[in-house]
């Protein structure tokens, strides 16, 4: 009812469950699947793995459990987007023409959540309270960044590596123009480069390699 009295949205089905949902997306193409994680018979985070693996369409996941497990296992299947029930019917709107215009969208909580967890699981968070730094020329016991992704950063231009670094503090595109004195549309094509060397299907993708990577700063 929210969806189908926008003038530029069609709801195009329906589905009980995530196998159902993968029959009707066979059959009715679809630019962005509403999702829900508790179902009978395929749930969603399941139904979104398959979905994404077959490119049938960018998932924004809708569920009433505000749980981290489903929040980390839906962006780890490949969603795009991550939204409560009780968001605001403008929100839901919001993240349908976010999702289907190429960009990620997590619910603030979400968004705080996955920040905490990616500076958590970061090497220069892990000292012990009360512990001093380690020198800056000091040699450090963490891991490096795996292969792929050494040849990712190698990848990166300066430049790509500022607007990268600018994505994980969430600033928009505009915002990103302003802060390195750029077009809007040149910053798009930074963008779309970024996501294409880091192998990143969204912007939220691309936080969590800036992270993982230690280029977020």
């Amino acid at each position: 009812m929210v969806l189908s009295v926008e003038d530029d949205i069609e709801v195009v089905g329906q589905a009980a469950d995530g196998a159902e949902a993968l029959a009707v997306l066979a059959r009715t193409p679809a630019d962005v699947v509403l999702m829900d994680v508790q179902m009978p018979v395929m749930d969603g985070i399941a139904a979104t793995a398959e979905i994404v693996a077959r490119g049938l369409g960018k998932v924004v996941i809708l569920t009433t459990f505000d749980r981290e497990d489903y929040l980390f296992d839906a962006l780890a299947a490949g969603a795009s987007g991550f939204l409560l029930k009780n968001a605001d019917p403008d929100d839901l709107v919001d993240a349908v023409h976010a999702v289907a215009g190429g960009h990620a969208l997590l619910a603030p909580e979400a968004t705080l959540r996955v920040i905490a967890r990616l500076v958590g699981d970061h090497p220069a968070s892990r000292r012990e309270p009360g512990a001093p730094a380690a020198p800056t020329d000091a040699p450090t016991a963490a891991p490096g960044p795996a292969p792929a992704d050494r040849r990712a950063i190698e990848a990166l231009t300066p430049r790509e590596r500022e607007v990268l670094g600018l994505l994980a503090r969430g600033l928009s595109n505009a915002e990103i123009a302003v802060e390195l004195y750029l077009g809007e549309s040149t910053v798009k094509t930074y963008v779309s480069n970024v996501l294409a060397k880091t192998a990143s299907r969204d912007r939220v993708q691309a936080v969590v390699f800036a992270y993982r990577t230690g280029l977020a700063g």
